[in-house]
């Protein structure tokens, strides 16, 4: 039988990480199969328990239940307790092992993907919550010269800020970034869900900038038009990020890292032009 695996959340269907999967262990030769679990949002727990006790071997976790399996890994990796929140799960010898590859993935995608030189830049980080904690360490490594966490309630932006302790990290509301400018704009927060847009000023986008949505949809994402229209070099949708985090679960998982670019390829043709 095939090492089981699957992703696990709530909503579930849109999830690309079974095609994602299924085409990495084609090119590596893994066998293995890889599904979709509608978690139970008030038995998370159980439903991983079951998962396991049916032979999985591991878990990719997304939304909303990214900080409850921080709460029930039993070993977690640096970066996981960093962000505290794990989107990999890998059960072996009754521990669940709990990692975070969010980070790893937006910046491979970024850097080794799109060429975007992260060194010396100065960031954006849209929205405080969960998405921002998996990505502002493994951002902050890459040594920019400055990161501002923007968040509709600033003291959560300046909770985080604080986590990081660093000097090149500070915090402040949406309403206070009049004036000031970067040279990437990352956004990570849910406002996309509903079609909408942070509301940050219309020049905070430095001559030359990027912008980058977490998210991804089939259709450009709102904040990847708001990008476009106000002169982004490049306005990214997260589609690369998911193909980057998943390729560091599976290596996790398989000890083989997967060739990303074909399958990034392959979902970008299926979601249609950047």
């Amino acid at each position: 039988m095939p090492d089981q695996y699957a992703v696990i959340g709530n909503p579930i269907e849109h999830s690309k990480s079974p095609l994602i999967h299924a085409a990495f262990a084609r090119q590596t030769g893994q066998d293995l199969e890889y599904g979709r679990i509608l978690g139970a949002l008030d038995d998370f727990a159980g439903d991983v328990q079951r998962f396991v006790a049916a032979g999985g071997r591991g878990l990719n976790v997304t939304v909303p239940f990214k900080e409850q399996a921080f709460e029930l890994a039993t070993v977690l990796s640096e970066r996981a307790r960093r962000a505290g929140a794990v989107n990999t799960l890998s059960f072996d010898a009754g521990q669940a092992c709990g990692d975070n590859t969010d980070g790893a993935g937006l910046v491979r995608d970024l850097g080794c993907n799109q060429r975007f030189n992260l060194g010396g830049s100065r960031i954006l980080l849209l929205g405080a919550g969960g998405a921002s904690r998996g990505v502002l360490f493994p951002l902050l490594d890459e040594r920019p010269a400055a990161i501002v966490i923007a968040n509709r309630t600033a003291a959560k932006g300046h909770d985080l800020a604080a986590l990081a302790d660093d000097a090149r990290v500070s915090a402040c509301g949406l309403d206070e970034l009049e004036g000031r400018q970067f040279d990437l704009i990352v956004n990570g927060t849910a406002a996309g869900l509903s079609g909408e847009v942070p509301r940050i000023p219309d020049d905070c986008l430095a001559a030359g900038g990027w912008t980058y949505d977490m998210m991804y949809a089939s259709e450009p994402t709102a904040f990847v038009r708001w990008g476009r229209e106000r002169g982004a070099v490049r306005a990214l949708d997260g589609l690369g990020m998911l193909v980057e985090q998943a390729a560091e679960s599976f290596y996790i998982w398989r000890g083989v890292m997967p060739d990303t670019g074909p399958v990034i390829d392959m979902l970008r043709g299926e979601a249609g032009p950047e």
